[in-house]
């Protein structure tokens, strides 16, 4: 018999799987649950998990019962363990590094697992103000009651300070100095002031802050001494090795795919490892037999940018070709990846072409499919 109570449930569940993107907490439940059920380490204050298990969560690993933890991070462990044991502190953590280094990534992750909630967002943008970081106001009740409690509209941070949680701030250098500079006081007293109210929001134990940045993209504001002094900075590297980064490229894309339903076989290995070779030959200026030296393009090309070429193949592939992904499904996106300034970049890609593409053994298909979208 049908009841009330299993079509709410029917409901939620194909309005979770109709979801594109589910945040790490929701995707990840099952291990964020095992892990818990077999964590008998330590926790820091208001912790879901102990630091040995975040680090096991990001690392990956199997549990005693066979359970196995797939890997976030695929890279250094010392820096996840640095970052986590810097989060159980009362220093902030600052994810720093060039674009497409998974710092969004890592922190994202890094508060599900620490707090079982990774949703309290600060976006940074140029139109950042002081409102998104403290607070701002319910105009309409401002009007009528004047300052009140009610009147406040609470931020993402002042949420983390008054419940014990993690507060993420994305793009930390695209906000204005001015603004960045609120975030002094929040780190080193603890405190938010609302001097309408002559009150102050205090952090309760487990709070903290998690902060990325970078220095390639443009509009970037450096961050001031005082405001760097807050945070432990933890640089997020590009992949050391082709094989480390193919990993990741591989997992990533199979996750995307599944969430995307793109109707194409898993892409095979030897296409990820062309995409992440020609990304890694341009990006050190240097081919990987380090016979031939080549000038580098504009962008970053970094193993985000390789994993949504391979996703624009894929889609490719599925909707216009045999569903199988090959030379002529990636020309188009690679090359728009590559050509970020249509002058500079498209001399350094056409000598790529020229010197490398055109004469590496089992490449004939690529250098054909790129000089058609040329």
């Amino acid at each position: 018999m049908t009841t009330a109570k299993n079509i709410e449930h029917t409901d939620t569940t194909s309005l979770e799987q109709a979801v594109l993107r589910r945040h790490a907490e929701q995707q990840y439940a099952e291990e964020l649950a095992e892990l818990a059920k077999h964590d008998t380490r330590q926790r820091p204050p208001n912790w879901q998990l102990s630091p040995w298990a975040v680090r096991t969560y990001l690392m990956g690993g199997t549990l005693k019962n066979g359970f196995v933890i797939t890997p976030k991070y695929v890279g250094n462990a010392r820096l996840i363990e640095i970052a986590v044991a810097t989060l159980a502190t009362d220093r902030a953590l600052l994810l720093y590094g060039v674009p497409g280094t998974a710092k969004s990534w890592v922190s994202e992750h890094l508060a599900a697992a620490i707090m079982g909630d990774s949703t309290l967002l600060i976006q940074g943008t140029a139109g950042t103000d002081e409102n998104a970081i403290r607070y701002g106001w319910n105009y309409a009740r401002l009007l009528v009651e004047g300052p009140s409690e009610a009147a406040l509209v609470v931020s993402p941070m002042m949420n983390a300070m008054q419940e014990g949680k993690i507060a993420r701030i994305e793009e930390l250098t695209r906000i204005p100095s001015e603004v960045q500079d609120t975030l002094i006081t929040i780190l080193s007293e603890k405190t938010l002031p609302i001097p309408e109210l002559n009150t102050e929001a205090q952090a309760h134990k487990g709070f903290n802050v998690i902060a990325t940045a970078n220095n390639r993209d443009k509009g970037v504001n450096e961050l001031s001494s005082a405001l760097m002094r807050r945070f432990n900075t933890v640089i997020l590297p590009l992949p050391d090795s082709i094989d480390e980064e193919i990993q990741i490229v591989d997992q990533r894309v199979t996750s995307l795919g599944r969430a995307l339903e793109l109707p194409a076989e898993k892409p095979a290995l030897e296409e990820i490892r062309r995409v992440v070779t020609i990304f890694r030959e341009l990006r050190s200026g240097l081919t990987i037999d380090g016979k031939t030296r080549l000038k580098s393009p504009s962008g970053t090309l970094s193993t985000a940018e390789a994993i949504s070429v391979i996703n624009s193949g894929l889609a490719m592939a599925g909707y216009y070709g045999d569903g199988i992904l090959n030379a002529s499904d990636l020309a188009a996106s690679l090359t728009g990846a590559i050509l970020k300034d249509p002058v500079q970049d498209r001399v350094v890609w056409l000598e790529y072409l020229q010197t490398v593409v055109k004469d590496r053994e089992g490449w004939k298909d690529l250098y054909r499919s790129f000089n058609e979208v040329l």
